[in-house]
């Protein structure tokens, strides 16, 4: 079973009297290689749990992955005291490219890796007529907090769902990175035949980069709704796709940067 937590001891300060040493529980990050075809391609920092689901929803942007069938075989295993997925892609499917670096919990993309696009969009992203209510939106994030129990724990991972148009969230996934957590709910999405998730909004717990509305992109959501602030490329390319991208969503109140036609 993966460990998402473990326990250090820390000293804790508080505002009157001293100094106290006491455990505390912290998220683990650690490194997650994989294998394609017996090739390393990348790796990965990553919190443990769901693995196959991380892999999963990586693909489907670096290999254009849109089914559970896309993916041949795909194998989690521990070897050289490391964790690791081995993947074998159908015939006919891009092969994802190699990384020669180690893709952080803080970036998953970096330099030239990040414009260097394919076509990501395989639907449109929500039906004709598709609307987003107003105080769904602003609940969503509020409703994911309460599922977040490793954060509820340790406070160092961010989280993401797909949430369905009456506000409805599907699996929860945390991760120290931002963009792992996405990847697990994308490839969650993906190996139940969910994708493209049209009309479903991606709720994310941090702000939202160009590599978020790259991975909602890929996935077929509607929208990103954030609890932080996007960046001007992210809106760049959420406007470009016609997605909905509300951040700030905080207090009953959020900022729309793109899509703001859709919300009632």
């Amino acid at each position: 079973m993966a460990v998402s937590t473990t326990r250090r001891a820390i000293v804790r300060l508080p505002v009157d009297g001293e100094p106290a040493r006491t455990p505390d529980d912290l998220a683990v990050e650690s490194p997650l290689v994989l294998a394609a075809d017996g090739d390393v391609i990348a790796t990965l920092m990553r919190t443990p749990g769901h693995d196959l689901e991380l892999a999963a929803g990586w693909l489907v942007v670096e290999s254009g992955v849109r089914r559970a069938e896309d993916v041949a075989t795909l194998r989690a295993c521990r070897e050289d005291d490391t964790d690791r997925v081995h993947m074998t892609l159908r015939a006919g499917v891009r092969p994802p490219r190699a990384r020669a670096f180690v893709t952080s919990a803080a970036c998953g993309v970096c330099s030239a890796d990040v414009l260097d696009l394919h076509p990501l969009a395989t639907s449109a992203p929500h039906t004709d007529g598709w609307r987003a209510r107003r105080d769904v939106l602003v609940r969503l994030p509020d409703t994911m907090r309460k599922r977040q129990r490793t954060f509820e724990r340790t406070g160092a991972v961010h989280a993401a769902a797909l949430a369905a148009p009456d506000g409805t969230l599907a699996d929860v996934r945390e991760d120290v990175g931002r963009h792992n957590a996405v990847d697990k709910v994308v490839g969650a999405a993906l190996f139940v035949g969910r994708l493209p998730a049209t009309d479903q909004l991606l709720v994310v717990s941090g702000r939202v980069s160009f590599e978020i509305v790259q991975k909602a992109v890929a996935a077929g959501v509607a929208g990103i709704v954030a609890v932080s602030a996007p960046s001007s490329l992210a809106v760049d390319l959420a406007r470009e796709h016609g997605l909905l991208l509300a951040g700030m969503v905080r207090n009953g109140r959020c900022n729309l940067y793109a899509g703001e036609d859709s919300v009632v």
